[in-house]
């Protein structure tokens, strides 16, 4: 059943977006003591030694504010007293094309003002000793103190502004996920196809019609043991002589907003690796349904370990008398789910303000979970990932085999499945007031995981 939010006019609910950022903007200059901010859009930076740049997607909190992604050398004024004003620039410019002004919910609210030529935009300099600038900046010549450029305590709070996400930001990634799971239906039937790497990387852009360079991150595709490298980043051009498995962790841009989708299928002679995919994914769905506001999400991580644990007895991967805690307090879990539960979502993958406090007090992750990158309580208004993992990496699993508790350990089977590399199932929800809303099962349409049904 579609909520109230998913059925609303997209542009009002920018509108609404736009109206409660300005006021929690406005407070927090008033907190801290400045009369106006600049937030720059960022640019571009050439490679070493070359005139060739990496893609830009535009920073954080000027996504937060316009969701114009690849907008560069452009800027954001803020003041207690008028109206926003979005400096976009514009060059007369043959190499490429000009960007065209942004209509619609931004012009209602903004004044949208063209600019020639790249700096700072602002002719009157009369407020410059109470302005405060974020941004990469370090490279520009702009008449501002260098303490009021990127003062640790504000850009903090500015950050925990992005915390709880509006509607629209909701609605947003809501889009961004039915648009990625087009993507992961055209990869998965490109595996089944026979497809390579780089085959079921042309099909995912296919299927999302998003370039490359639009992408919020380098889409992970793994076939075999590839599925077990967590960040993998090659896509090799010629397919296995056998297909064991598909790993895709891959998402759109929508208006600036990210989705971060990952799922994972296994050839049809793997049956062992399918009813493991089977059981990890009952597993994430148990642990989206406890995703709601009080829950720590420290212990929720510590919860996927359990279930982890009992995943990998019930799989015959772990044998003989020992207890799940056991399995848990002595790291074997560790070595086959290495990564965190989940981060926060936003105009970035990996969020802001999941390891800090609103005063930007660091709140890391505990000793036994390095790698987590959330660490608060669960709050209506975040969004965020849940993906659980299990994987055959041969330097974790090695402590394991040359330890104590090597004789639990069903090494045969391991070395059965290890050439189907790992398993990860991730969705994006929003915590509401009582629960959370799945986004990436609300667009699923029955994709699912392990194998298609026949």
């Amino acid at each position: 059943m579609m909520t109230s939010w998913q059925n609303q006019d997209l542009q009002q609910l920018q509108i609404t977006h736009l109206e409660q950022l300005l006021t929690r903007t406005r407070t927090l200059l008033a907190e801290q003591g400045w009369n106006r901010l600049v937030i720059y859009s960022g640019h571009a930076h050439p490679h070493f030694a070359d005139d060739q740049s990496a893609p830009h997607p535009g920073y954080g909190h000027f996504l937060h504010w316009t969701g114009l992604t690849g907008l560069s050398d452009s800027w954001l004024e803020i003041t207690q007293d008028h109206p926003p004003r979005l400096f976009c620039y514009a060059p007369e410019d043959y190499w490429h094309a000009t960007p065209t002004l942004p209509e619609g919910a931004l012009a209602q609210i903004m004044r949208i003002e063209p600019i020639k030529a790249r700096g700072w935009p602002l002719e009157q300099v009369a407020e410059v000793g109470s302005t405060v600038v974020v941004g990469d900046i370090e490279s520009l010549s702009i008449p501002v103190e260098k303490s009021h450029c990127n003062p640790r305590s504000f850009v903090s709070a500015l950050n925990a502004l992005r915390i709880h996400k509006t509607a629209y930001e909701a609605r947003c990634t809501l889009e961004a996920s039915r648009l990625a799971l087009m993507g992961h239906r055209a990869a998965r039937d490109a595996f089944y196809q026979g497809g390579s790497e780089f085959d079921i990387h042309l099909a995912w852009q296919k299927g999302t019609q998003q370039s490359e360079s639009d992408a919020p991150y380098h889409s992970i595709i793994g076939l075999n043991e590839h599925a077990g490298v967590l960040h993998y980043q090659h896509y090799q051009n010629q397919t296995p002589q056998t297909l064991n498995s598909l790993l895709i962790d891959a998402g759109v841009r929508y208006r600036g907003y990210c989705s971060d989708i990952t799922r994972t299928w296994a050839a049809l002679d793997q049956p062992r690796f399918a009813a493991l995919i089977n059981g990890l994914d009952q597993l994430q769905q148990k642990l989206t349904q406890e995703v709601k506001p009080g829950v720590d999400f420290v212990e929720l991580h510590d919860k996927t370990h359990q279930g982890v644990a009992l995943l990998l007895q019930a799989s015959g991967l772990i044998k003989g008398q020992i207890t799940t805690e056991a399995i848990v307090e002595t790291g074997m879990t560790r070595a086959f789910f290495p990564h965190g539960l989940g981060h926060f979502l936003g105009t970035q993958v990996h969020d802001v303000g999941g390891l800090e406090t609103a005063s930007g007090q660091p709140v890391p992750p505990p000793q036994a979970h390095p790698a987590l990158r959330l660490t608060h309580t669960l709050e209506a208004g975040m969004l965020l990932t849940i993906e659980p993992g299990l994987y055959f990496i041969d330097s974790l699993l090695a402590s394991l085999r040359n330890g104590p508790m090597s004789q639990h350990l069903d090494w045969s089977l391991i070395e059965a499945l290890a050439p189907c590399g790992g398993i990860r199932i991730e969705d994006n929800l929003w915590v509401t007031a009582d629960g959370a809303e799945n986004l990436t099962r609300a667009s699923d349409h029955g994709l699912g995981v392990g194998q298609p049904e026949v």
